[in-house]
């Protein structure tokens, strides 16, 4: 239940994206990067409209019910209740709405806190009815690599952003600034999970270190400042699926190789 309540906020999310991003204009001809359901006229902007609301829903539902067979606490259960609450809330609001705080620059604080501190920390909760306060590190690598994603799709798309309005932290600081701050997310995330693995001893854990190799080969290529935003894209890709990758090379070094 966890798995699939996560999974139904990452399609809410990529659907409000979809939908806001085409309604404030960010989403046009001269975007750079896969075809936009809204902005390309694939899904008219109502019936994106209706497939949110109906994601909300489903993420909503399946939200209680996991709370409902993982917490006995009442106290416990309504805290919850609100945390998913503002998962939903922040999965919409990216881009949707009159002010999406996405347009702010704030997108990376909020993929950092949902993806990475919520996400780990949250989910163990729930499982073990307890807190570990080494499980931040993990927690804090899975954020920064997830942040990661969004960087570099925000670099590919600083043009398009800028003549939107959408001030997106690369727009803000500017490309080669980026890049650097892209450096320093996949690097930090990578020193963090070693700072677990010797607090825990948890040496399987280094198998995650695998995909440490993939990463900054990433990071130097989009701070590569002759590749264009269509060069880019396949990064924004490469990372995502890196990211997936840490996840399961991580988990599996702790089961397997204690």
């Amino acid at each position: 239940m966890a798995t699939i309540t996560t999974t139904l906020l990452q399609i809410l999310s990529n659907l409000a994206n979809d939908y806001g991003d085409s309604v404030h204009g960010a989403d046009n001809k001269e975007r750079k990067g896969p075809i936009r359901a809204v902005q390309s006229g694939i899904i008219s902007a109502v019936d994106m409209k209706k497939a949110i609301g109906l994601l909300a829903i489903l993420s909503f539902f399946s939200g209680i019910f996991l709370l409902y067979i993982s917490i006995p606490s009442l106290i416990l259960f309504i805290s919850f209740v609100v945390l998913g609450i503002l998962a939903i809330i922040a999965a919409i609001t990216y881009t949707s709405g009159s002010n999406p705080y996405g347009y702010l620059g704030l997108g990376d604080i909020s993929v950092f806190l949902f993806f990475g501190l919520v996400g780990v920390l949250g989910t163990y909760f729930l499982h073990t009815q307890q807190f570990s306060s080494k499980l931040i590190f993990p927690a804090i690598s899975l954020g920064l690599f997830s942040t990661s994603v969004l960087n570099i799709n925000n670099i590919r798309d600083i043009e398009a952003d800028s003549k939107a309005g959408k001030k997106s932290i690369p727009v803000r600081i500017g490309r080669t600034a980026a890049a650097r701050y892209n450096w320093l997310l996949i690097i930090t995330g990578n020193l963090a999970i070693l700072v677990f693995v010797a607090l825990e001893q948890a040496w399987g854990g280094l198998l995650a270190l695998l995909m440490a190799a993939v990463m900054i080969k990433i990071a130097w290529e989009v701070a590569d400042k002759k590749k264009s935003s269509s060069q880019i894209d396949p990064y924004l890709k490469t990372m995502a699926v890196s990211t997936l990758l840490w996840v399961l090379a991580f988990g599996a070094g702790i089961i397997f190789l204690k």
